[in-house]
Parts: C-alpha cells; sequence; structure tokens
C-alpha cells in the first residue's frame, strides 16, 4: 500500500533581524501547509544570518536561547496550527553554559518531539564553527512521526556517510538536512577544490542510494559577507533520484513521496542486511 506524504521545503534568505526571519519563516511555515504539505522543513540558523564568518561574534551569542525558549514556543504553536510535523531548521542553543547548533521537530499537535544537536562542527575559513558550537552529545536521533520515520541532520554532517548509515539502521525513511552552505568569493578564497554545489548535493544523492532512503536538503540563499548561498534545495528518493529541485531564490519546494518504496528497495538491495560490522572497527580506531 501507499503511504503518501507531502515535504514543504522552505528556502530562504536570513536578515539581520530575528524577529523579520521569524516572521517571515512563520508565514512560510503557513503557505506550506496550505498547499498540502505534511512535513515541513526549515534551513539550518535560520534566524539570523551566517555568523560563523567571524571567529567572535559577540552579538551571535546575545541571541542564544534555551531549549524551550521563545522561538521554540512559535514553531510549536505553528505545528499546531497547521497539523503539521514541523523541522523547525536549526537554532543557537544555550544549555548549562554550552552552547550548540539544534534542530527541533515538532509534532501535529505542537509536541517538541526531539531536539538533535549538530554532531560534525566544521572549522574553515568563513565557516568558524568551532568558535560558536560545541559537538552534539544527543547521538542521531529518529523519530517516528503520524507521516513517518524521519531524522535530521545538520549541514556539515551530510559529509559523513555514518550519520546516514546510523540514521537507516534506526529506522529513518526520510533524512533531512537544513543547510548553510555557500561559494566564497573569489578575492577572498581561491576556489580548488571543485564544484561546491555539485559535490553537496551528489554526497546526499549517495545516501539516499546507499541506504535506500529519502533524503531532503534545505540551504538558503542570498549573499552574506562573503559567501553567495546557492539554494538549490532539493527532495531525492531512495533510489538516488531526484524527485524536485530548486534555483537560487527564495522558494517553498513541494513534492509529494511514497514512504512505502523504502523497504523494498532496502529488501532488494540488500545493503543492510550485507553490512559486516565485526570488519569495521578500523573506523574508530583512527
Amino acid at each position: 500500500m501507499k503511504r503518501d506524504v507531502t515535504i514543504g521545503l522552505i528556502q530562504m534568505h536570513s536578515t539581520a533581524s530575528k524577529e523579520d526571519n521569524l516572521k517571515r519563516a512563520l508565514e512560510k511555515i503557513d503557505e506550506a501547509a496550505k498547499k498540502g504539505a505534511d512535513i515541513v522543513a526549515l534551513p539550518e540558523l535560520f534566524l539570523s544570518q551566517y555568523f560563523c564568518q567571524k571567529k567572535d561574534d559577540k552579538k551571535a551569542f546575545e541571541e542564544t536561547e534555551p531549549i524551550p525558549g521563545p522561538t521554540i514556543a512559535a514553531l510549536s504553536e505553528a505545528a499546531k496550527k497547521n497539523g503539521i510535523v514541523l523541522v523547525g531548521g536549526s537554532i543557537f542553543e544555550k544549555a548549562d553554559g554550552k552552547f550548540y547548533n539544534t534542530a527541533p521537530i515538532f509534532g501535529p499537535d505542537g509536541t517538541l518531539l526531539t531536539a538533535y544537536r549538530k554532531t560534525h562542527i566544521p572549522e574553515d575559513n568563513l565557516y568558524h564553527e568551532q568558535h560558536y558550537f560545541e559537538p552534539g552529545d544527543t547521538g542521531i536521533k529518529v523519530v517516528d512521526t503520524k507521516f513517518g520515520k524521519i531524522c535530521v541532520l545538520i549541514c556539515f554532517d551530510q559529509w559523513f556517510p555514518e550519520a546516514a548509515r546510523i540514521a537507516t539502521l534506526q529506522g529513518a525513511e526520510l533524512i533531512f538536512y537544513p543547510t548553510a552552505i555557500g561559494v566564497i568569493d573569489a578575492d577572498v578564497e581561491e576556489n580548488i577544490t571543485g564544484d561546491w554545489e555539485q559535490m553537496w548535493r551528489n554526497a546526499q544523492l549517495g545516501h539516499a542510494a546507499s541506504n535506500n532512503v529519502f533524503v531532503a536538503a534545505i540551504n538558503r540563499v542570498g549573499k552574506e559577507g562573503s559567501i553567495n548561498f546557492w539554494g538549490g534545495s532539493f527532495i531525492a528518493g531512495p533510489a538516488s533520484e531526484v524527485l524536485a529541485i530548486t534555483d537560487d531564490k527564495e522558494d517553498i519546494l513541494l513534492q509529494t513521496v511514497d514512504l512505502a518504496r523504502v523497504k523494498p528497495l532496502q529488501d532488494a538491495w540488500g545493503f543492510l542486511r550485507n553490512r559486516r560490522p565485526e570488519t569495521y572497527k578500523p573506523l574508530t580506531d583512527v
């Protein structure tokens, strides 16, 4: 039997105003739900511009929030009002004197189902996240929602096949990747690493293919400082096919998917049952 679920990805730009960003995000959540979305997802750190371009943006720490907190309350109300599962992008969380990049997931009744803290934290030119965030301590979390079993990983997590595989082994049918990624201006850094957008998409298509799950990647758009965020949000099927993709403008990407495809494809390809975990110890020895 088919298990159709409609996914809505909110690709948006972020301004310097936290209040404005939250207001527009809430409006876009409502719009996605009115268009039929069952699950709606926001981008990474949507409440602000990407402050990690600097190593010491003190104002960013002034905008941190606990969980629960005001943004969580607003997103909870949006999920409840629209009867949707809501992937709340991610927020800059403060907890017990530490700081995390945290993705909340809400049920259709507004309940905070879980909050995942980003596991892999980058440190690179204009991506100075290790100056802001502790490595996540929640582990990979899969949530059995009204509309299917979902997992949220965050941006840099998308380069690590281990995270997607763990999510799959825990039963995830659909993996969301809220993201903030773009290309750096040529006068700031010479690009010797190839086509970033192609690599970014290919990596996640690889997770869809090798785990036979649906993947949904949500990016931001616009020029912020020396980074051009390319958008390109997309939804991929469990055979690694791109089902829907958008360009470099603000958009709400909608796609209906059949989650009943996941298990038969996993059985047919056999990647999970043919694993050899007894040989994988070197992965954790180095």
